[in-house]
């Protein structure tokens, strides 16, 4: 055998054994693990600040990330499993994968939930393949009282809500979170 073949069987091998180390969580209990954590972040966060109650029951559905863990330096990435609740029902499973770049150093997870207020900005999110939200968004982080103002529930389309930070993460930098759907 030359060198070539030699290395083409040992790099088709490790992709081989890369792919079979993947687990893809098809066909275990992702989906049931997802919505119970789902229940306990929607419970946390009517009980904690309840506050958001009116935007709850004003909302024509939620996105909830009950974890997402992010670590940067310089460079920072972030990732977490949610779904996507109507009237209380999951309807489809989602992730998200954050990406930053700039001065930030550290590592954090929280939780996070996206108020779609209108039909039109749910009807966008779901036809869209994979959505994205840009370095401008504004993410509203509620104090001890939970109480996000009724103009911004007037005012936007998706309210952003972070809640449950813990870690440590200084941070001067351009990021963008993309949303896209799942099969747990």
């Amino acid at each position: 055998m030359t060198a070539i073949t030699r290395r083409g069987i040992v790099l088709g091998g490790g992709a081989l054994l890369g792919l079979a180390a993947c687990d893809t969580g098809v066909g275990k209990n992702g989906a049931e693990v997802i919505d119970a954590r789902v229940d306990a972040t929607r419970d946390y966060l009517a009980s904690s600040f309840p506050g958001t109650r009116d935007m709850t029951s004003r909302a024509v559905g939620i996105l909830y990330f009950p974890l997402v863990t992010e670590a940067a330096l310089g460079i920072g990435g972030g990732y977490g499993r949610g779904a996507l609740r109507i009237g209380d029902i999951t309807v489809d499973y989602y992730s998200a994968a954050r990406g930053s770049y700039g001065f930030q150093i550290g590592a954090q997870q929280y939780a996070h939930a996206l108020f779609f207020m209108t039909e039109e900005a749910l009807g966008e999110f779901r036809r869209s393949p994979a959505w994205s939200l840009s370095a401008d968004a504004k993410f509203a982080v509620p104090d001890q009282g939970g109480s996000i103002g009724k103009d911004v529930m007037e005012r936007l389309p998706v309210i952003p809500l972070v809640f449950g930070q813990s870690g440590l993460m200084a941070s001067a930098a351009i990021a963008g979170i993309k949303y896209t759907r799942i099969i747990p």
